[in-house]
């Protein structure tokens, strides 16, 4: 009688299996890897990280909303013609800003309010021009004789609202440690794009609090950060042996630099003109207590505090020669982006095996 055939089901010895797992694990890494390269690539040039843009017009000229054609900024006769005032939105020391109209889009008016800071007023204006970049707000127009600027705007206004608008329902998923870094890092951007500027090195002067600092920024619709208020920008020329002051005033607290207050104690009245100037490391000495205002009290801050531990204790140093450099805090900023994202990832790659 004729035998039929049996299936036996092969077994895979131990060490096969571990191979096969070990094979899967390393495809799986390979993976993961090539995953977050990519969305880091796209992360660093989507949000401004590279310094060219297509969408950045000659210069002279502007793009607004879907339009796809440059426009010329809007001269003294274009906007008292076709720019619209709807509502006053905010005032400062130098100016007054004002929701306005142009052909269908909401733009932005900023008008001098005080005769006195006219020249504040101009010197924002030249470095408004001077630096239109992915890191500034854009220009659409100015009329140096009635002391008027024109340029984007930005719905969600400046970064003193950023918590109150991560409570709102639409944006309440941006509410996370990873959001909230990307923040702090197109911060330091802008720091690094200041100190490393077309000009040269530049200092972020109107920054003696942090209400302060976050009033000079804006946050954008898809979540990104531009500098809006340039009118105390001044120069480090180094080889000119040339440093700045911020302000004639005698300037107080923690929140700014140590080489930014009174030297000689309580018994000696502050004068201007003896105090000694400084550099552009006062804007690192602030980083720390900025990014710790981004990074909130969300699940995972502390996390990237925790990392972030010793590049802000560097930032902290009270000899400023001693503090990093803005671009030195940026690499480890995104070092410790890329650090976070991949150890997030490795549960889920762990979970296919």
């Amino acid at each position: 009688m004729e035998k039929k055939p049996r299936f036996v089901r092969k077994e895979f010895p131990p060490r096969e299996v571990r191979s096969v797992s070990l094979a899967v694990l390393l495809a799986a890494i390979l993976l993961l890897n090539v995953l977050l390269y990519l969305y880091l690539n796209k992360f660093y040039i989507s949000s401004g990280r590279a310094e060219t843009d297509p969408s950045i017009c000659p210069f002279g000229y502007f793009r607004l909303g879907a339009v796809k054609n440059c426009s010329p900024w809007l001269s003294c006769e274009a906007i008292n013609r076709e720019v619209r005032k709807l509502k006053c939105v905010g005032e400062g020391a130098v100016k007054k800003v004002f929701l306005s109209e142009w052909k269908e889009n909401k733009v932005v008016l900023s008008q001098l309010t005080n005769s006195e800071l006219k020249e504040d007023f101009l010197h924002g204006l030249k470095m408004l021009k001077a630096l239109q970049s992915k890191h500034v707000v854009r220009l659409l127009g100015y009329c140096e004789q009635q002391f008027t600027i024109l340029t984007e705007y930005h719905p969600l206004g400046s970064l003193r609202g950023l918590n109150e608008t991560l409570h709102i329902p639409k944006y309440k998923g941006m509410n996370t440690w990873h959001h909230r870094l990307m923040l702090a890092i197109d911060y330091v951007s802008i720091i690094r794009y200041l100190h490393s500027s077309p000009l040269g090195t530049l200092v972020m002067c109107d920054s003696n609090d942090l209400d302060k600092v976050l009033s000079q920024y804006l946050l954008t619709s898809d979540f990104h950060i531009l500098v809006n208020d340039l009118d105390a920008l001044p120069l480090v020329n180094r080889s000119a042996s040339r440093l700045v002051k911020c302000g004639h005033r005698e300037l107080q607290g923690e929140f700014v630099a140590p080489e930014q207050r009174w030297p000689y104690g309580e018994e000696v009245p502050f004068e201007d003109d003896l105090m000694p100037p400084y550099d552009e490391k006062t804007d690192i000495w602030k980083i720390p207590d900025v990014s710790n205002f981004f990074l909130g009290h969300v699940e995972g801050s502390d996390i990237v505090r925790l990392h972030l531990f010793d590049i802000h204790a560097a930032c902290k140093k009270k000899d400023p020669a001693e503090r990093p450099s803005a671009q030195e805090v940026l690499d480890t900023y995104r070092k410790v982006l890329t650090l976070l994202i991949r150890e997030a990832a490795m549960p889920s790659t762990r979970e296919m095996l």
